[in-house]
């Protein structure tokens, strides 16, 4: 009697006299997880977690705040204030409810779209305006771009601009929390063009195998910089990937802020009660630029922009969402906008006045003691600065 099935050491094969391939796509693409219309309608026999007053009206404000950090952030930048900004505009809900459903205990390891994590765990907006001006309040001490954020307090790993390297980090986080034994998990946040890097994959295999109580959250907005989904991958989407390496996932509406926050909790509990990685592709679509500078209606239509803009914006779905069920209204609304931006406008004026760091924070923080061809450097710098005063920044302590 010929054998049916192989005892191999992955698991059981089942042989067959068939010759049979894959397909290379599915004929019908994995479902996507949503909870609200874009009229902010709950929709019928939903399955979702239940956000209470207190907790929506909150992530409804940081979304609103998050927002008005952008638009005067990116002013800013236009102004020559500062050099560089980023905007999360189009994908507030991906920021603000995944941080609503985590804990302060949750590690973070941010791509660079993500400043409205940090904001639901307290980051203030003098803390913000700080790094973007690069003072001498700024944690980084104006040695990094701005936005690249970070914090020790709250668990976020500072922003670099290498993409994906954050993801294999994140694994090796959680694989510790995992042999410590700890309540929580670690969460990493990518695009869809990070998934392009073999940074995604080696992590991806290195959770499933390991186990790890980490959370894959991917922001699928259709373009890496200018290079659209269809010209990175032919799969079905993101989500798929995770289900080759052995990875639990699902695909959830990125501009839904209830399933957002239902998906990413559920996803917790899973990851660490479970020791399991889980992957969640987030779809929604970048409104703004890349950056400050990109000008996107060089490579997408601006009709497009502006339908994603109107029509899917997150904010404006959870709102209706919220005045439906009586916790929120027009005055409110108002109070609330006005109020940030006075807010913001003060943070800029103080992180713009206050002194920058000193010339000698170039070359501290990276060994104990500073080896002597540091040393010689710095040496160098400063006599070079004085022979030269008008080549260099007239604000920065020497």
């Amino acid at each position: 009697m010929v054998n049916t099935v192989l005892d191999f050491p992955g698991g059981k094969v089942v042989f067959s006299p068939e010759m049979r391939f894959l397909s290379e796509s599915p004929s019908v693409y994995s479902q996507c997880y949503r909870v609200l219309d874009d009229t902010g309608q709950l929709i019928s026999h939903s399955n979702f977690v239940p956000v209470s007053e207190e907790v929506a009206v909150k992530m409804y404000s940081n979304m609103v705040t998050l927002q008005t950090l952008d638009t005067i952030f990116y002013e800013a930048q236009r102004q020559g204030r500062i050099s560089f900004y980023v905007t999360s505009i189009g994908e507030e809900a991906i920021n603000i409810a995944s941080a609503a459903a985590l804990t302060s205990d949750d590690i973070v390891f941010p791509q660079y779209r993500e400043p409205g994590v940090l904001l639901w765990r307290g980051f203030t907006l003098q803390e913000f305006a700080n790094q973007c001006f690069g003072n001498k309040a700024d944690y980084g001490k104006g040695r990094q771009m701005p936005i690249h954020y970070g914090s020790n307090k709250l668990n976020y790993f500072t922003v670099a601009s290498t993409i994906a390297t954050q993801i294999p980090h994140a694994v090796g986080a959680a694989y510790s929390l995992k042999m410590d034994k700890k309540d929580a998990c670690a969460v990493t946040y990518f695009g869809d063009g990070g998934t392009s890097e073999g940074d995604f994959h080696a992590a991806m295999n290195f959770a499933a195998v390991t186990e790890s109580p980490v959370i894959f959250i991917c922001r699928n907005n259709g373009w890496a910089i200018s290079t659209p989904t269809s010209d990175q991958f032919r799969s079905d989407g993101i989500a798929v990937r995770g289900q080759a390496y052995g990875v639990r996932s699902i695909r959830v509406d990125g501009n839904d802020a209830l399933a957002m926050y239902s998906a990413v909790h559920s996803a917790r509990h899973m990851a660490v009660n479970e020791h399991r990685p889980i992957l969640i592709e987030a779809v929604t679509y970048r409104v703004g630029h890349h950056s400050t500078s990109d000008d996107s209606t060089k490579y997408r239509p601006a009709n497009e922009i502006e339908w994603w803009r109107m029509a899917r914006d997150p904010v404006t779905r959870f709102r209706k969402w919220i005045e439906i069920n009586g916790w929120w209204g027009s005055e409110a609304e108002s109070q609330l906008r006005s109020s940030i931006r006075s807010q913001l406008l003060h943070a800029i004026q103080i992180a713009e006045r206050a002194e920058k760091p000193p010339v000698n924070d170039l070359f501290t923080d990276v060994y104990d003691n500073i080896p002597s061809n540091l040393r010689e450097q710095e040496k160098l710098l400063k006599e070079t600065i004085n022979r030269h005063p008008k080549d260099y920044p007239a604000d920065v302590p020497i």
